[in-house]
């Protein structure tokens, strides 16, 4: 399921990110990798504000569709 599906506290591991080569390598620079573990600490409007290995990062609920995980 995307990761906007997520609610606040909920955690999910990252299966698949899909997009152009750009965004996947972008979503890479910040954490964002197969395997890793995503924690939502706040949504708002639609963003997403994630826990992800020692950083936080925020997303826009487009971005965040484009992150497959399983929980």
């Amino acid at each position: 399921m995307p990761l906007s599906m997520l609610s606040p506290g909920e955690s999910g591991t990252i299966r698949k990110i899909s997009g152009r080569d750009e965004v996947r390598a972008h979503l890479a620079e910040l954490g964002f990798v197969v395997d890793a573990v995503v924690t939502v600490v706040s949504a708002l409007g639609g963003n997403l504000i994630l826990q992800v290995k020692d950083s936080r990062v925020a997303l826009d609920q487009q971005m965040a569709n484009r992150i497959l995980i399983s929980v």
